[in-house]
This record gives structure tokens, C-alpha cells and sequence, in this order.
């Protein structure tokens, strides 16, 4: 039967149906439902982990144990997992291990756009990129068969179009997977597994003598493969871009790599030899390209095509037009007509805990140092109350840095509860350590709320559901021995307001919980206030706040009941007390 599914539900599938029994990895978009799938399936066990690093840890000790395993991240995740990466390729594994990674070309949700075909190749690692969700499936149980003949992880690569793509899947109901019994016995070899450097050394030449054979693997496997056409132009493409090239130039003999890194020379030459001109289409790096180059075979490719951003048939076809190689009739491909349609910006939701947050640390004019996370929309107009994001963890580190660095502005870290038990722990140590004086603001609203309200160690729940250990924040913040922490409702505005001048001009490291559950989890909602139109001076001070119930009149402020949660925050900022709420 057949079934529709995304590319990341179908890679789930295809793990399951081969055998992974352990999975593992970090939510994270384009690729978070990777996981959330695969923990659907029965006899499994799958987990959030702190970080990418640790779920990749996981993933290669259950390889090492024998069990087939699945780590999934985003394109930025496996920076943080790249030391892991690095040793798994050199000591091998002992059971298959399927690394799903998934790049986000657009950047639609991160903050780069880095390309991470050049993992494989600086880490000497292959890698799978599927062109479709039938393809993701497949590509699952093949990626599991690269890693055990030839002891290594494999990555596969997705795009955010085939992550969250849906297209046809083939489905078998009576499938039943190998049983978990079956795996190798875990053999103690320290010359393999412990990475010293005298052992290390000696794997170096290994891990090189196996991308020759990968290379050779590469030239027979029907993961590439050269489809016939009109000679005039061969087109190279792979994944998503595949289908796009494939529907602008139909006719077109056709180099479709399944199998990224690395890439067979000897089809490469044959291809080369059989069209007159080659033209290379992939987003982001020309990674092809170079490798063409480096064979000495002349190719057109970013000298068409742009280096940025996210590709589109329409794209295609306009800068193939463009440079001559389509009939400009082409070009005048007829595309969906512009809408006027009102812009919305991003902006958080209406009663959202950081609200009130942000608006406090506007009022007190510090310099605020943010991190990744729905509160990275504290710097969306009108708050515009945060000063820098850039990657998960850097806010607490980078705000020890310029307290160091002599900055004579007050200054905060703001930092989420699951980006703090990704990578905020280290660098709050750093700064109790290294005799610092920040204040950092934990915003604790329960869950990982920008991906889709995933849990993670400070929920007392597992991927699965499941009750386990709540790390309680307040005491691992004292244990780790700060002694100026306090714990806070943000939307309790003079509360916080108080903590957070106490704070400020304490001359230690401290530590504000700034705790208030995510309101599209707690569904709390209470009578939303009045406004007295009479009375309204239509200031405008409540709309400054960018709650989006509150519209501005002709006359006065109204709100829209519909939409409010009933914080109450427009209550505690107007600046005439026209707006008032029935008591709790």
C-alpha cells in the first residue's frame, strides 16, 4: 500500500523497518520530527538528549553494543556533535549508526545557512542525500548497510523541502523488523576504541584506506547513476534540487548523485564523455563543482547559479534563462501572482512569560545578550529589547566576555531552559569561576517552545512520555555555587523589576529564574481586561509591550478578546490606569 509522508517521517520509518532500536538526538528545525516519529514505533527507545553531542554519544555507544542506532539534529547541531563525529569515524563502530542531518538552505529557521555536505568530507565520513520521502526510506536501510560493511558512520543529508516535504511512500503493514536479539557482541579492543594518540595514528591510515573503497562502492551503487537524454547539456543534481532541475529540464541526460561524498570518478568521467556541456545545480556551496574541477572536467555552475539562498524551479529556470542556456520564452514561465497580503512579523504570542521580561529589561536600559529560542523575539519591534543571538549557549559566555572587556553598560544574559541544559551550563561556570558579575536571566517557561514543545531534562518527562528525574534549575544553580539566585514570575512585573535592580548591582554572578509556563502549553487563560474609552488618552504606552490583542483606535486603545490570554500586562504598564482586570 501507499502511504503519504514527509522525508523526515519516512526516514523514521525506514530506520525502524531496519532494525534501529535506539534513537537518539536534539529537536531542532528542519529535522525535529525525525525523532518524534521514530518514538512512535513500538519496541524502541528513543530519547531527547541534552545536546547533539550527547545524542550522538548515545548513538555510538548502542553501536557499539551491536544495536542498530539513529541520531538525528539540524544542519547547525552537528557543529556541536562534530567531536563525536570525528572520533566515531576513527575508531568505527560495531552495528550500524544512521546520523539524519538536516540543512536549512533559506535559513527559514536558523542562523546560518552553512552546508554540510562538507562534513562528510572533512571528517571522511559518506553520506546519503535522498531526493524524496520514498527515497528517505530507502536511503535509511542503505545508509545502515554503508555503516556495517564498512565500519563507519553514515549521514544523510536532508534540505528543509525534503524534511518537511510529503510524497508518496510505499508501505508494507506486515513488515516485521529484525529482532533486537540479533546484533554482534561488543568485543573490548582498546586499539580500535581508545583514541590516544598512538592508536589514533594507526586508525588515521585506515579510515584512509576505507574511502577508497567507499570511492569504489560509489562508482557501482545505483545511489548514482546516469539518466539518458538529450546529450546537448548534462545536468548534476541531487536531492530536492534533483526534482526541481528534473521538471525545468526534462529532456536533459541527467548525473542524479544519491551518494554525495564520496563521489565516483570513474561514472563522473563517463557522464563528462557523453554530454557536450556540463552544468552543475546545487544550493549553496559548489561542492560538485570543485570536485569536477579538481577532475580537470569543465563545468558551469555558481556562475549561474547563486551561492545563497533556497532554489526553486522557478529560480532555475530564471537564471538558466538568464545565462543563455534556456530560450528566454522559457523564462517567462508564468509563477503565482504577487498578493497584497499585510506583512506579520514575527512576534511572541499573546500572554507569553518573556513579554514581560523583556519589557522590564527595556525599562532598565541594560544591554541584554540573548540566546536561541522564542525569546530571541525580544528583539522584534516594538520590544527591541535584546542585543545579540548567536548561537545556542554563546549568550552567557559572550556577556562574561564584555564584563571582562570593560563594557561600562549594565548587562544581562537571557538564556531559555532547554538552550540552558544544551549548552548554558558550561559557560554559567566560566563565570562563577572566572570571578565574573553577570546576571544571568534562565527564561523558564517549561519546554523547548520554538520547536514544537518537546521536553527535555527540566520536564520530568521522556521523549516516550514517560515520568522520570525533574532537574530542579534553583538547586543545580546553587550547587554549582552561586549563591545569589532567585526565582521569579516575569509577568509579575514589579516583582521582577525589584529582583532584577537587586541583582544588578550585586558584585557577583547571579542567577534570576525568570519562570512562567509556555501559554500555548498551559492554555491558561483569564478574563481579558477592560479599557475605559472614555478615559483612554490613546498614549499608546500598552501597545509598546507588541502584545497582539492590543489595537490602536482612532480615539483609544481597544483589545481583541478573541485573542487575549488575560496576562494582564497592559494593566501594569498603562501609564493612566484606564485598564483594569477583575482579581484572580
Amino acid at each position: 500500500m501507499k502511504e503519504l509522508m514527509t522525508g523526515n517521517e519516512a526516514l523514521a520509518y525506514g530506520a525502524y523497518l531496519s532494525g534501529v532500536r535506539v534513537g537518539a538526538g536534539y529537536p531542532g528545525t528542519p529535522g525535529t520530527q525525525i525523532m518524534e516519529k521514530f518514538a512512535s514505533f513500538p519496541g524502541v527507545r528513543a530519547e531527547w538528549a541534552p545536546n547533539e553531542k550527547v545524542a550522538l554519544d548515545v548513538g555510538i555507544g548502542a553501536a557499539f553494543a551491536g544495536t542498530r542506532a539513529l541520531v538525528s539534529m539540524k544542519h547547525v547541531g552537528l557543529n556541536v556533535a562534530a567531536d563525536s563525529l570525528f572520533y566515531a569515524v576513527y575508531t568505527g563502530l560495531n552495528a550500524g549508526l544512521l546520523i539524519a542531518c538536516a540543512d536549512d538552505p533559506g535559513m527559514h529557521s536558523s542562523q546560518n545557512e552553512q552546508d554540510n555536505r562538507n562534513y562528510a568530507k572533512f571528517a571522511r565520513a559518506p553520506m546519503l542525500e535522498p531526493s524524496d520521502s520514498e527515497e528517505a526510506k530507502q536511503f535509511a536501510a542503505t545508509a545502515l548497510e554503508i555503516s556495517e560493511t564498512f565500519d563507519t558512520p553514515v549521514i544523510v543529508r536532508f534540505v528543509t523541502r525534503t524534511s518537511h516535504s510529503s510524497s508518496v511512500v510505499e508501505v508494507d503493514p506486515a513488515a516485521v523488523p529484525p529482532p533486537t536479539t540479533e546484533h554482534k557482541p561488543y568485543k573490548r579492543e582498546i586499539g580500535k576504541f581508545v583514541m590516544v594518540p598512538g592508536n589514533a595514528r594507526r586508525r588515521h591510515p585506515v579510515v584512509e584506506e576505507r574511502i577508497g573503497k567507499l570511492r569504489e562502492y560509489a562508482e557501482t551503487t545505483p545511489l548514482n547513476r546516469i539518466e539518458p537524454g538529450n546529450d546537448d547539456w548534462g545536468i548534476v543534481a541531487s536531492g530536492a534540487v534533483y526534482q526541481y532541475a528534473r521538471e525545468v529540464f526534462p529532456e536533459a541526460t541527467f548525473l542524479r548523485l544519491g551518494m554525495v561524498y564520496p563521489l565516483p570518478e570513474k561514472l563522473i568521467r563517463e557522464f563528462a564523455g557523453r554530454v557536450k556541456k556540463i552544468l552543475v545545480i546545487e544550493e549553496l556551496d559548489p561542492f560538485f563543482e570543485e570536485q569536477f574541477r579538481l577532475l580537470g572536467i569543465p563545468v558551469s555552475g555558481k556562475d549561474v547559479f547563486p551561492i545563497v539562498g533556497e532554489f526553486s524551479p522557478s529560480l532555475i529556470r530564471q537564471a538558466a534563462s538568464k545565462a543563455g542556456i534556456l530560450p528566454a520564452a522559457v523564462s517567462g514561465f508564468s509563477a503565482a501572482p504577487a498578493l497584497d497580503i499585510p506583512v506579520r512579523p514575527p512576534i511572541l504570542c499573546p500572554g507569553c512569560g518573556h513579554r514581560g521580561m523583556f519589557t522590564v529589561l527595556k525599562e532598565a536600559g541594560v544591554v541584554v545578550m540573548g540566546d536561541i529560542g522564542c525569546y530571541t523575539l525580544g528583539a522584534a519591534s516594538p520590544l527591541e529589547a535584546l542585543h545579540f543571538c548567536g548561537c545556542m549557549g554563546a549568550s552567557i559566555g559572550v556577556a562574561h566576555g564584555m564584563d571582562k572587556g570593560g563594557i561600562p553598560d549594565r548587562l544581562v544574559a537571557v538564556i531559555g531552559d532547554s538552550t540552558f541544559f544544551h549548552s548554558g551550563i558550561h559557560p554559567l561556570i566560566n563565570t562563577l569561576y572566572n570571578q565574573g558579575k553577570t546576571t544571568t536571566i534562565i527564561a523558564d517557561n517549561g519546554t523547548t517552545s520554538m520547536t514544537g514543545h518537546q521536553d527535555h531534562p527540566g520536564t520530568g518527562r521522556t521523549l516516550q512520555k514517560q515520568p522520570t528525574v525533574k532537574v530542579d534549575l534553583e538547586r543545580m544553580v546553587r550547587g554549582l555555587g552561586f549563591n545569589k539566585v532567585d526565582v521569579c514570575d516575569p509577568n509579575e512585573m514589579d516583582d521582577f523589576r525589584k529582583i532584577l535592580e537587586d541583582h544588578l548591582k550585586s558584585d557577583e554572578a547571579s542567577v534570576i529564574i525568570a519562570r512562567r509556563p509556555c501559554v500555548l502549553q498551559s492554555r491558561e487563560r483569564r478574563t481579558p481586561p477592560r479599557i475605559d474609552p472614555d478615559l483612554c488618552t490613546n498614549c499608546g504606552t500598552c501597545l509598546e509591550i507588541g502584545c497582539p490583542p492590543l489595537v490602536q483606535q482612532e480615539d483609544c486603545v481597544s483589545i481583541n478578546e478573541a485573542m487575549c490570554t488575560g496576562c494582564g500586562l497592559c494593566v501594569q504598564v498603562c501609564p493612566a490606569e484606564v485598564i483594569s482586570q477583575e482579581a484572580k
